[in-house]
């Protein structure tokens, strides 16, 4: 019944018991003890407020909270969940510890207990994330697998080692290494390394993985990236680009559509594969900036990823 066609009787009783329950903060007993009425008659008439409009829920986010932004993300893109965040500058740094901050937060309160996480080798926004994360009482993993080989010098592959330490170390799991470079240079190569035993059981695990977290990698490597002797030289991240490439996940490069640009670095790369990778009930990409706009929109487009952590510039673009 329309609210302008019930008694003003009615209305008053339905606006009492709504000022009772929501500005007053009184239980539906001790409102039916005061209006003599019983309990099931309240909880009618709370319901029957709100469907009129009398009561109405307002959610008032605070600043540097931006759930429509995260939910036109979710929507267009078919995500699961996604959390923006707003760094305080353009510099990169900053981006990078707010990215961090938030991807640990996330983390620190959606892990279950007896996850076992995949985690790529080497990222520099998850590197701030497991940097960010602060060990719990309890255990929310049991183990955290690393999937892509070191990529890059010595000092990187040990980097990449420390990661998959430190999150095991913070989320109370046991680590598993993967004691291989990530990309060598050719495919006999790669096929001898998988037959070594202790890598073969590691690639095991892989089929286990209940959570990916991944950095989404642009055709142009970040600053540190770079620094820290990316694996791909010029010459081959031209030639995937001449193919259609715009990003990557663990090394798997796609298209501006999110599908799969293959070459014969797939047959090089000691990591997961892109069906296994895609199959992960829950794969986490932590990304953000200019940079990083188109190839971040493709991963989300095309399924690489289920949660996207990035920042306010990059959700506007992606939304735009």
């Amino acid at each position: 019944m329309s609210i302008s066609r019930l008694p003003r009787e009615r209305l008053s009783l339905l606006t009492k018991v709504a000022t009772m329950y929501h500005e007053l903060g009184m239980r539906q007993p001790e409102i039916a003890d005061r209006l003599k009425i019983s309990q099931s008659r309240v909880s009618r008439l709370l319901k029957e407020a709100v469907s009129l409009g009398i009561v109405r829920t307002v959610v008032l986010p605070p600043p540097g909270v931006f759930p429509e932004l995260e939910r036109t993300l979710c929507e267009r893109f078919g995500l699961a969940d996604a959390v923006v965040t707003e760094p305080i500058s353009d510099d990169e740094s900053v981006l990078l510890n707010a990215l961090g901050g938030a991807a640990a937060a996330y983390l620190e309160t959606t892990m279950l207990g007896a996850e076992v996480v995949g985690i790529s080798s080497w990222s520099a926004t998850l590197l701030a994330t497991v940097e960010a994360m602060q060990p719990g009482t309890s255990s929310k993993t049991k183990q955290v697998v690393q999937v892509l080989g070191g990529t890059g010098n010595t000092a990187a592959q040990l980097r990449a080692t420390r990661l998959t330490e430190r999150l095991a170390h913070v989320t109370g799991g046991d680590p598993v290494y993967l004691p291989a470079p990530g990309v060598v240079a050719t495919s006999q190569a790669r096929a001898a390394l998988l037959d070594d035993t202790h890598i073969a059981t590691v690639v095991e695990r892989w089929a286990d993985l209940s959570m990916l977290l991944v950095g989404i990698g642009s055709m142009q490597p970040s600053p540190l990236l770079h620094d820290s002797g990316n694996s791909l030289s010029v010459d081959e991240l031209a030639s995937l680009e001449a193919l259609g490439a715009v990003g990557d996940v663990c090394l798997r490069f796609f298209d501006a559509n999110g599908e799969p640009v293959g070459s014969d670095l797939d047959d090089r790369v000691v990591g997961i594969g892109i069906d296994q990778l895609r199959s992960v009930p829950r794969k986490v990409g932590v990304a953000g900036g200019a940079r990083k706009i188109e190839s971040i929109r493709a991963a989300a487009t095309g399924g690489w990823i289920d949660v996207l952590i990035t920042d306010r510039a990059t959700a506007v673009a992606l939304s735009a």
